[in-house]
């Protein structure tokens, strides 16, 4: 079976077809195979026309078949018992936009915001390896590694989730550690010569229980371990810098501008009475629409006592 159809055979299977219709005069219909901030992918089905009714907005139980007559495919599908809907097209293939992924920031729960980012980033990444990690051009050697700890129970959902509980997708086994993660978190430590987070992974890949990546979790926000939390967050900016920025048009590009040159104007004046910071944004997707706008930020990093703590500012339009 070709890959792209493999691809819109795993869609089928999760019941997820969600198609756009062509924006220029082609008729190249497009199904969204995985968007993310990381990424956006599209099957297209090329020279397409639809009969019978698409809903868009359904969700629910999903069937489909599809047919090959001589150069033309038929794909029939069926949302529920009352909607039948059918695509004929000549051919399928699998379109694909990485994006720098590196300074986006979602400040959907408050606390420890810049771990919550960084499991976030780690997140959409993982999605990119595991259903894309095949495509030429769309990881790093380094992504591939740092994916792994989205298997790191101390800094995923586990821990430190960044959305909402109800959106997050849980897993059968979500204290299950991967041992590679374990060991990428040490050779960070090794790096910033973190001592007591050296011995406790060592602990946890002796003994990965729930117990220890809970306490690991908690040395992750506390100051004198921010350092290698900070190497982490620059090694993965890095990476993610290996692809494009979004681009929304001439106009919206110069809006954008000038909303990120406003944050940093923030930031240099914080720099200037010693405060840290770090300028964020969040952005919409490019060929779908969403309802994400596009928002700036600066988070500023506070003193504690023990813990290391972040406050965040919205930037205004």
């Amino acid at each position: 079976m070709p890959d792209e159809f493999f691809k819109l055979a795993q869609l089928v299977e999760v019941e997820q077809l969600e198609f756009l219709a062509p924006k220029d005069n082609s008729n190249n219909w497009r199904l969204v195979y995985l968007m993310n901030d990381a990424v956006e992918s599209f099957l297209v089905f090329e020279n397409a026309r639809f009969t019978g009714e698409y809903l868009p907005d359904y969700e629910g139980t999903i069937k489909a078949v599809l047919e090959k007559k001589e150069k033309e495919y038929i794909l029939v599908v069926n949302q529920g018992e009352d909607s039948v809907f059918t695509i004929f097209f000549e051919s399928l293939k699998l379109e694909i936009q990485c994006y720098d992924y590196g300074k986006i920031g979602h400040f959907w729960v408050e606390g420890y915001e810049y771990l919550r980012q960084l499991e976030y980033r780690i997140a959409i990444l993982r999605d990119k390896v595991d259903y894309l990690g095949e495509q030429k051009n769309c990881c790093t050697k380094e992504e591939r590694k740092f994916a792994l700890l989205a298997e790191f129970p101390p800094l995923n959902y586990c821990s430190y989730p960044s959305v909402k509980p109800e959106y997050v997708v849980p897993k059968s086994e979500p204290w299950q550690v991967n041992l590679d993660a374990i060991r990428l978190m040490k050779e960070l430590a090794i790096q910033v010569k973190d001592k007591m987070l050296i011995q406790m992974l060592a602990l946890y890949e002796q003994y990965p229980v729930k117990t220890i990546a809970k306490i690991i979790a908690k040395m992750l926000h506390r100051k004198r371990h921010l350092a290698v939390i900070r190497l982490l967050d620059k090694k993965l900016q890095k990476e993610a810098g290996n692809y494009p920025k979004r681009s929304f048009g001439k106009k919206s590009n110069a809006e954008h501008k000038k909303q990120i040159e406003q944050a940093y104007e923030r930031q240099k004046a914080l720099k200037a009475k010693g405060i840290e910071s770090e300028v964020l944004w969040q952005e919409p997707f490019v060929y779908a629409q969403d309802s994400v706008e596009f928002e700036v930020y600066v988070m500023v990093w506070k003193k504690g006592i023990l813990n290391q703590k972040v406050e965040v500012e919205r930037m205004r339009k």
